[in-house]
């Protein structure tokens, strides 16, 4: 059966069937490691600022890769949340009167 009879049964394109992933850079595991010590220290820190870290200690890096990497090691900025559908304690609740 040919490659492409094949790739049509699987529901794959060719091009997908050839292609071969290029794999992590061995500089990732270094950055991932300070990105995680720079987490730890100050886990308010977003993408841009991290960004900034890596940067003034030398790594030539932007943000779509520290985007990347912090997504891979599932870390997320820590900052205050909208609470919109929660009413305050102190609100009072006024009777619908219209009925």
């Amino acid at each position: 059966m040919s490659v492409a009879r094949q790739c049509d049964l699987a529901g794959l394109s060719r091009a997908s069937y050839y292609y071969q992933g290029a794999g992590e850079n061995e500089i990732n595991p270094g950055l991932m490691r300070l990105l995680d010590e720079q987490y730890t220290k100050t886990p308010f820190y977003g993408i841009r600022r991290m960004t900034a870290v890596l940067l003034a200690a030398g790594h030539r890096v932007n943000h779509k890769r520290v985007t990347r990497l912090l997504r891979l090691m599932g870390l997320e900025a820590l900052y205050p949340r909208p609470r919109l559908s929660i009413g305050g304690p102190e609100h009072k609740i006024y009777p619908y009167l219209l009925k």
